[in-house]
This record gives structure tokens, sequence and C-alpha cells, in this order.
């Protein structure tokens, strides 16, 4: 956001940051210091740590900051957030720079932008949205806060470290340290799963609704023009609409699959029981996850992928190393292999399958089918609001996630981007910068992190060799095991490696790939690198603490002209 002049020529709607707001009391201490320096119709929220407030001309920003200072509090900027009775100063409104940007409260419309979705896309576009003064509503079909808190990232995540714990305590690589790992009860790792899914959905999702004052609406939505929607048999118009729908759990047409039964990567966070024996028919990152955590707290696993490795997006090194680590923790592993029917025979179920050229037959109590999600864009009327879709049913967006309705944005999972929540959520904001505001940003990917959390982990970020090698670079790569690194050598954890690849004539980092205890923490190092065209000499010569795992960054980075074996600990 853009500061405000010190003057202005119009009555202003504003906005002041401030620091300090512990209490309603202080709300009331701010809007007394306010209105007493020349504001007026000041509304302070301490839960935001701002005051919105009428501006006047005569006031000066002096008078207003002073009068927070005088108070006790620490007063930050001052934001244009609107006009009363005339034209945005193009001085002090970032949306005014922009001739597209949309006009707050523009007569003939209910809401200046409606979003469908009520997931992270949707309240991160929700919160910009009303932080730069619009009227918003969500329309929700389901439950609050979407994939994420509800069904995804937390409780499958709750989940992996209860049943890494659980691992750990019956298998960790120290001698002399006698543990043992009692019985699992199952059911109370799922309850306090779901206390904290609630805690965290009321925190950070229902709580906030009314802190920032946009209206949430439950209800189907559906488009019934191409500036309307229909939820609960009103209509609803607005300037702007934001679809942020999110994705389902896909499943592939397996003959016999629907009549025997199977888990998703919902349904599976809710079992109470553990599986004895659990067929999982995808090997990417959903499919490990959850595998992994029921191996470890019990159940014999099987994987299954049509892919000719498991985790068939990261290098083919990280494949390799993984499925070893898998199977010497008792699973078993069939890729390259298609699924040709699935049936229930007395009180198990068998899955039938072709691999290397012959038919096998794999025996199962229960079946995860974790082979990828689905935007969810069914019911929602987008042919007859103009918005197309592909193939694969993900809306159709440009690089500024606009559909073919200039009026009708998408962020998130329902676009096909990459399925992570930190994506939706800055896809979510960049839209209502885009739709409402005036902007117009690119949607940009490079250094993206992704991280599987098995154990141990597996985190990426840029390209893999092979999309380097693709893309026609001139490449060079660096790949260093984890008995190389000092940290993983105390840990008795040296399962793993770094890989790094580089652009070889300006040695600037492309990619990274961690396979180690942490490697989602490791990660970051690379991704700032990637995203600033940080070259690997610099990253060999930058400080990384001794005995972290994140060292093991630096010593990647020395490996493309030395050989670390033959260097010191600590050796620049």
């Amino acid at each position: 956001m853009v500061s405000i002049p010190k003057m202005l020529g119009n009555e202003q709607q504003a906005l002041i940051k401030i620091e300090g707001m512990s209490c309603t009391d202080c709300e009331h201490h701010i809007k007394t210091a306010l209105e007493g320096a020349g504001a007026m119709a000041v509304e302070a929220n301490w839960e935001r740590g701002e005051a919105r407030f009428t501006w006047a001309k005569e006031v000066s920003e002096e008078d207003l900051k002073g009068a927070v200072h005088a108070a006790g509090y620490q007063p930050k900027e001052i934001t244009l957030i609107g006009t009363l009775g005339a034209s945005p100063d193009p001085t002090g409104s970032a949306q005014a720079h922009k001739a597209q940007a949309k006009v707050p409260g523009a007569p003939g419309f209910d809401y200046d932008l409606v979003i469908v979705g009520a997931g992270s896309a949707a309240f991160a576009g929700a919160i910009k949205a009303k932080e730069a003064g619009y009227s918003v509503a969500l329309i929700e079909r389901g439950t609050i806060g979407g994939t994420c808190v509800n069904i995804g990232c937390v409780p499958s995540k709750a989940l992996l470290k209860a049943g890494e714990i659980y691992w750990q305590a019956g298998h960790h690589p120290l001698e002399g340290v006698s543990t043992t790992a009692c019985k699992m009860d199952l059911g109370a790792v799922v309850a306090q799963k779901d206390d904290l899914v609630t805690h965290l959905r009321q925190a950070k999702y229902t709580n906030l609704i009314a802190g920032y004052g946009f209206d949430v609406i439950q209800g189907n939505a559906r488009f019934t023009s191409p500036s309307k929607v229909e939820v609960n048999g009103n209509a609803i118009s607005a300037q702007a609409f934001i679809v942020a729908t999110g994705a389902s759990p896909a499943i592939p047409p397996i003959p016999g699959l629907e009549t025997t039964g199977y888990l998703t990567s919902t349904t599976a966070l809710d079992l109470t029981e553990i599986p004895g024996r659990l067929a999982v028919i995808g090997a990417n990152a959903i499919g490990l996850e959850l595998g992994q955590f029921f191996q470890h707290i019990g159940s014999e696993v099987t994987f299954i992928d049509v892919a000719p490795r498991i985790a068939p997006f990261e290098e083919p090194e990280v494949s390799d190393i993984l499925a070893g680590i898998l199977t010497s923790q008792g699973a078993m592993i069939h890729a390259g292999a298609q699924v040709l029917e699935v049936k229930r025979t007395g009180n198990h179920i068998d899955i039938t399958i072709a691999v290397s050229g012959k038919q096998v037959v794999v025996a199962a109590d229960q079946v995860l089918i974790a082979t990828g999600r689905q935007p969810n864009t069914a019911g929602l009327g987008l042919e007859t609001a103009g918005v197309a879709i592909d193939s694969h049913g993900a809306v159709i967006v440009d690089s500024h996630l606009r559909t073919a309705n200039p009026v009708i944005f998408a962020a998130g999972d329902v676009t096909g981007a990459p399925q992570f929540v930190y994506v939706s959520a800055y896809e979510g904001a960049l839209a209502v910068d885009n739709a409402i505001l005036g902007a117009t940003r690119d949607v940009d990917f490079s250094g993206l992190p992704r991280v599987t959390f098995t154990l141990p982990q597996v985190a990426s970020a840029g390209v893999t060799e092979a999309q380097a090698r693709e893309s026609g670079a001139e490449v060079i790569v660096s790949v260093l095991p984890l008995s190389a690194v000092p940290r993983a050598l105390v840990n008795h954890e040296t399962a793993g490696l770094v890989k790094l690849v580089a652009d070889g004539p300006s040695r600037r980092l492309l990619g990274a790939t961690v396979l180690s205890d942490a490697a989602g923490e490791i990660i970051q190092s690379a991704v700032l690198a990637i995203r600033h065209d940080i070259t690997v000499d610099d990253l060999a010569s930058t400080f990384h603490p001794y005995l972290t795992m994140v060292e093991s960054i630096k010593l990647a980075a020395q490996t493309f002209d030395r050989d670390v074996s033959k260097l010191s600990c600590c050796a620049a």
C-alpha cells in the first residue's frame, strides 16, 4: 500500500497501523486519541492492530500519529482505502494508478468482490480486499477453512508426528539407549488430531470473519450469468469474482473399486483401528506419507504405482534411496504396475496387478487411493459465466489468474496450480490485486518448494536435473550423500542425499533436492538462492552453522569443485 499525503483535497477513508494494542480498552484509547486529533468515525481493532477513520483535509498526518503516540502506542503507516464524494487522489491510492481498478462500493452491486470457496486462497483474498476497503462475501458449501486445516496438511502431519515418535521408540539407531513402543491407541491419537483441527480452524479462519468484517454465506454457489451467482435461491452480484473451490481426491476407474470400498486421504485420517494389511495405490507424496504412517504404527503396507518408480516427480536418486528405506522398514513396492481389478474375497480384498509382464495378487484389509486430486468445478455453472475449464476440470486462467470472463478470476487448487496451501494463499492475494486493485501481477513460481513428509523428508525447489536439461540449459550437478554430512553422522542417520543443479556458464543455482531429516527446513536456503540468482560459489562461501543439517547445502555447493571428504570440519 502507498502512504497517504500529509494533506488531502477531500475527506478520505483511511487506515492506520498501530503497534501496542492488546485489548478492547486499547481500542477505546485509540478512538479517543484519533478523534481528539480531528479524525472522524474511528473504528479501532486491537486484534488486527489498526484503526479505520475518515480523514478530513485540515488534519495533518503528524497530528494523527502524534495523538496515537501520546496515548502510549506506536503509530505506523497511514493508508488510503477510499474517497468520500470524490475520485481517489492519484498520488495517494495504489489502486487509482490503474484505470481498471474497481471502485469500492460501486452502485448496482451487492458486493465489490465475491469469492466462491472459504479455504486458504479465499481467506487470503478476502483479507487483502477488506484491508483495501472493499466489501467481500465468501460462499462456502462445506466446512470453513478448506482442505489444509480440515483434511489436509494439519491433520495429516499431526498423525505423521505420532507415527514418527512411535516408530523411533522401537527403532532408533543409538546404542545403549533402551526404549520400547507399546501398543498404540490410534483412537486417542485421532481425537487429539481432531481437537487441534478444531482449534486451528477457529483461530485461523472462523475468528477472522468478524474481525475483518466480510460475509460468509453457507450454501452451493452457481453462476447464473457472467456477473451473478445464485446461492440458496438468492442472486448475488459483484464487480469481480474469484473461484477458489479447491480440489478433492481423484478416484481412478478401477474395476470393482466402487463396490469393494476404499479409503482416501480424507477418510484415512479418521481410522481408529490400525489396518492389518494396507494397499496404497499411488506412491507420490500423499500415498508415501500416509502409507509410511500406517507402516510405522503396525500395518503391513504395499505401495502400488503405475509410474516406473515411487516419488516419480523427484530426482531418481531420491526414489532409489527412499524405496530402500521403505523396504528396509517392511514395505512391499510394486512400481510400473497396472491395477487390473479390486474385489473382496472373504474377509479381505484382493488387488490384481500387472507388473513386469505377469499378474500378481496383493491381499489387503484396506485399500487407500492416493492417485492425485481433481479440481472442484462441477455444478458451479462456469459455462454459463463464460469460464473455460481444461480436460482435467481445472479452471483455465492466464498469468494474471483471469479466466475467459474478464471479471472472474480463479486461485488455488481449482486452477491446477501446484497443490500447496502456500500457493493457494499466494494466488488468492494476487487475484485480488489484479481483480479489484488495478494491478497486473504475473504468477511467479520460481524457487517454489515442495516437501514430502516421509521419514526422512523429501524437499525440492526449482527444477530437477532432467527438467533443466530438457530446457536446453548447460547443466552441472552435485550429489552429496548424507554420509558426508557431520550432523547426519552424529545422528546415525545417513540414508539420504543433497543434490544441486546449476547452470554451467553462470553457476546460478537452478534446483535443489534434499532427502534427510528436516529437509523441509533445509530447502529454504535453496529457495532463496534460486529466487535471487545466487551462484553455487556464493552458497559455498556463505556461513552455515556447524553440526546442523542445513550445512549440507554448503557442502553440496563445495562438491561442485572439491572433494569434501578431504576437508576438515568446517573447512571453507
